[in-house]
C-alpha cells in the first residue's frame, strides 16, 4: 500500500471533516435542511432525494459512506452560503 492510498475501511480525512461540519450545525439547522431536502424531493429533485436520505441516515446514526458524506456537506454548505448572501 502506498502512502496516498486509504487502507480498507479507513475513512477519507475530508469525509471525517465533512461529518464534523454537519455535527457542528446542530439539530435546528439540520432540521431545516431535512425540510428543504424533503420539499425538493417531492418536486422530483434528485439531489433533494439523495441528500435527504443521506441526512436521514446521518441523523439516525446509520453508516454514511465517504462520498455521500462529502456530497451532503458540500450541498448543505452551499445552501447556507446562498442564504447568507441574500
Amino acid at each position: 500500500m502506498t502512502p496516498g492510498m486509504l487502507k480498507e475501511g479507513e475513512p477519507h480525512p475530508a469525509a471525517i471533516d465533512a461529518l464534523d461540519y454537519l455535527r457542528s450545525l446542530g439539530p435546528a439547522s439540520l432540521s431545516m435542511c431535512v425540510e428543504a431536502f424533503a420539499s425538493a424531493a417531492l418536486a422530483g429533485n434528485r439531489m433533494g432525494e439523495i441528500c435527504g436520505e443521506t441526512l436521514r441516515r446521518f441523523l439516525a446514526g446509520e453508516p454514511v459512506s465517504n462520498r455521500y458524506a462529502l456530497g451532503l456537506a458540500w450541498v448543505v454548505r452551499e445552501l447556507y452560503e446562498e442564504r447568507d448572501e441574500l
